[in-house]
């Protein structure tokens, strides 16, 4: 009697994980599509003026692959960039001033606003002061970029176009991150698809809808709006500052976009699974608002829909269990077959598609370590600084 209880929990087991799966696949706004790209888009008569905003602490390594791009747009208005040097130590404001001086291009302003105060993360303090000065230029569109993002040379012109076309408030593009290494290869495409899993793309552009997401690394905000609902100070304690400044737009009424990039690539390398390790974990908590019964739910859920399937599969096969392993075999089916257009996207071979359950095991692990290092009183850390209780939820630059 026992043994049949235990293949009956394991048989239900396998069948819920196998719903799960099926309500993601149809249900959960076709997170698993990639062709969620810039949408319709017509040059505008009279192309507004441009301010960007690059908030960057020691980037010397990165800014020669990154920083030339920005300053080489081909924009038909005025546009002009202001990188604003972070605190750091590794000369990272003299380099901007040398490759301006090399390359040319765009106006470029260094400038550096001096640690932040009490109640403010450093990049949000970076970025407070490069609007200030911004906005004493008067532009109609303020594009936030990271030090790590190279850009096409139509990049820019294609933003414009789209926001001025759609009538967004906000137009964010999820960067092509660097994939690499063998770890780079594992871990970064599910990082997008992840993402893409809790915040659908097609329901951030849905006007009525309440998901609202944007990816850090290149965001393109209406000025007006940045004024009106007070950006960046009403995020001012974000460590997950993008998601925070989508949700503060979206909130005042403003309409956003987020979608895959075909132009904008991140240039910042995680040879190692230690550094994608610290990317995850420094904000993992505070994506779950730093409760322990959403981090209890997360983990139970991590287990249930990307665990269950591949143990069911094997453990019906072992048990001479047919039910159990027929569930746990579709449901890692469809799990695979889901994963795989995001691995089309970022060019990988597909044999990784089967291999998800064994990323998403290691980012089950990010995430308790994330809380592990709160509880420690560590916080969220980033480039030297560490932010014990940050209350929001910052991109993965």
């Amino acid at each position: 009697m026992g043994d049949t209880a235990r293949v009956s929990a394991i048989v239900w087991t396998a069948a819920v994980s196998l719903a799960a799966w099926l309500w993601l696949l149809l249900c959960q706004g076709f997170f698993w599509r990639t062709d969620v790209r810039l949408p319709r888009r017509v040059d505008p008569g009279d192309w507004p003026s441009v301010c960007v905003v690059v908030p960057a602490r020691d980037e010397a390594a990165v800014l020669p692959s990154s920083l030339p791009s920005l300053l080489a747009q081909e924009y038909p208005g005025r546009a002009e960039v202001f990188l604003v040097d972070d605190g750091s130590s590794d000369g990272t404001g003299e380099l901007a001033r040398e490759l301006a001086r090399e390359t040319g291009g765009l106006p470029l302003t260094v400038t550096s606003p001096g640690e932040p105060p009490a109640g403010w993360t450093g990049k949000l303090w970076a970025v407070r002061h490069g609007i200030g000065l911004a906005r004493a230029r008067g532009p109609e569109y303020l594009l936030l970029t990271d030090a790590d993002i190279a850009h096409e040379p139509d990049s820019l012109r294609e933003l414009v176009a789209a926001a001025r076309t759609g009538g967004f408030d906000v137009v964010s593009q999820m960067a092509r991150l660097r994939v690499e290494s063998l770890w780079e290869r594992l871990v970064v495409p599910a990082f997008v698809y992840f993402f893409a899993q809790l915040y659908p793309f097609r329901r951030i552009g849905r006007k009525g809808s309440r998901t609202a997401a944007a990816a850090g690394g290149c965001v393109l905000l209406r000025a007006e709006t940045a004024e009106r609902v007070r950006i960046p100070d009403a995020i001012r304690h974000a460590v997950i500052d993008d998601v925070a400044l989508a949700r503060a737009v979206k909130g005042g009424g403003g309409h956003i976009w987020l979608g895959l990039a075909e132009k904008v690539d991140s240039v910042r390398p995680y040879p190692r699974l230690h550094d994608l390790w610290r990317m995850v974990s420094r904000s993992a908590y505070a994506q779950l608002r730093h409760n322990p019964l959403l981090l209890l739910g997360t983990v139970l859920g991590l287990l249930l829909v990307y665990l269950v399937p591949p143990v069911s599969l094997v453990a019906g096969l072992a048990a001479g269990s047919p039910a159990t392993a027929v569930l746990g075999g579709l449901a890692w089916l469809v799990m695979t077959g889901t994963y795989v257009p995001m691995l089309r996207y970022y060019r990988q071979p597909l044999w990784l598609a089967p291999l998800l359950p064994f990323t998403a095991f290691l980012y089950l692990l990010m995430t308790v370590d994330s809380a592990v290092q709160h509880y420690r009183g560590r916080g969220a850390a980033w480039k030297g600084r560490t932010y014990a209780r940050p209350d929001a939820v910052s991109d993965e630059g």
